[in-house]
């Protein structure tokens, strides 16, 4: 019967220092990844991990998923292989048995957690609208310049081979096929 933590943080420059701090674990599952799915490499490695009457500690339900479907997913495929689930700040823990009341709590706070990464997201795409229509650079600057690109569509209309021409401009051929379609080529 071993004690299993789980933590997790969205980015690399958060930490996971704050997450069952103090509390004794036999194996600890750290991730730097999104919950947006369950398809995440630490999860999987720690519910490949888990046995029969293994309890999982996680510091809160939006830490384990971030959408409802997800989290009652493991939750319940978890207690149907006899293992436990503890949230330690809702202070709810999941062992298979009944409990109307937890299940409504994993549903609501659950939904709410759901709720929150759609609103991250609707902020981002909403600041990613306003940078453009100030008309910022959003996401990676192109590689090749507009004078770049009608130079090598020039030498191209003139036999230059076009993995000549990235090499020479030290870009990849999938740059310069992907600038030049672009740029309408």
């Amino acid at each position: 019967m071993a004690n299993v933590g789980y933590i997790r943080v969205s980015s690399y420059g958060q930490n996971t220092d704050r997450q069952l701090a103090g509390l004794e674990l036999d194996q600890l599952f750290e991730e730097k990844a999104s919950a947006k799915d369950a398809k995440r490499p630490k999860l999987q490695e720690c519910l490949r991990y888990l046995r029969k009457g293994d309890t999982l500690h996680v510091h809160s339900m939006d830490r384990l998923a971030r959408n409802l479907f997800d989290l009652q997913q493991l939750v319940a495929e978890l207690t149907g292989q006899g293992v436990a689930v503890e949230f330690h700040k809702e202070r709810l823990t999941f062992t298979g048995e009944e409990n109307p009341i937890a299940t409504l709590l994993l549903q609501v706070m659950g939904a709410i957690a759901q709720f929150e990464r759609a609103l991250i997201k609707e902020r981002q795409r909403e600041g990613i609208a306003a940078a453009k229509a100030k008309g910022k650079q959003v996401g990676a600057k192109p590689k090749l310049t507009g004078e770049q690109i009608a130079e090598i569509r020039q030498r191209v209309a003139e036999g230059a081979l076009k993995s000549d021409l990235a090499r020479e401009y030290g870009v990849s051929r999938q740059t310069l096929y992907a600038s030049l379609k672009t740029a309408g080529a």
